[in-house]
């Protein structure tokens, strides 16, 4: 299988000639390295070692989060799978990342989307990094916390995507804590695990 010997060649490429680290994030007071800074450093050696990168997005979830200001945010994650094939035989190897950002306007699944692919880019070919370089952390956004509704609501819509009784027990002790305070929330959280576990549990 030839892909291992590409993926290797490109991470030799990287480790010689780097990534400059030179986009700065004002606010928080720290560089790092632009989604457009890897394609422009990988894209020759994929060329060169006959190495393609093909993104898949299998998981996309959005969430609506208000800032301390009162405007709306849009929070992406992605799930993404990206394979690694060798142009000489076919060979392949697939690479399994997430992304999370978000944005006031149209573009939190882009820049999650970008994170997950500079991730799996810096991961598979050890690219070294000092710090958090991620695209979205350019930003800051100050985000308010969740009201109880919200929580109850955010549980909820967990509990539905849940595929195991013990992730979704986890999730439903966090959220009780969370809902301390506000018994009604609390049995309607309680509700909707009872009911979510008994699906579990009915044969497919």
């Amino acid at each position: 299988m030839k892909v291992y010997k590409a993926i290797s060649m490109v991470a030799k490429d990287m480790a010689e000639q780097g990534i400059s680290k030179d986009r700065r994030n004002a606010q928080q007071g720290f560089n790092f390295r632009g989604i457009d800074q890897v394609y422009n450093a990988l894209a020759p050696a994929l060329v060169r070692h006959g190495l393609l990168i093909l993104p898949r997005i299998t998981e996309r979830i959005v969430t609506e989060r208000t800032t301390q200001k009162g405007a709306v945010l849009f929070y992406v994650v992605v799930k993404a799978e990206f394979d690694f094939v060798s142009t000489e035989d076919g060979s392949k190897h697939t690479v399994t990342t997430y992304g999370e950002a978000m944005d006031s306007g149209d573009k939190a699944t882009n820049k999650a989307m970008s994170i997950a692919y500079k991730y799996a880019a810096f991961q598979a070919f050890c690219i070294p990094t000092e710090e958090t370089a991620i695209d979205a952390d350019s930003e800051v956004h100050n985000v308010a916390p969740l009201n109880p509704d919200q929580l109850l609501s955010a549980f909820t819509e967990f509990a539905g995507r849940a595929t195991g009784e013990k992730e979704l027990k986890d999730e439903y002790a966090k959220a009780w804590a969370a809902l301390s305070g506000y018994p009604e929330h609390q049995e309607k959280c309680k509700d909707v695990t009872g009911i979510r576990i008994k699906e579990l549990k009915q044969p497919a």
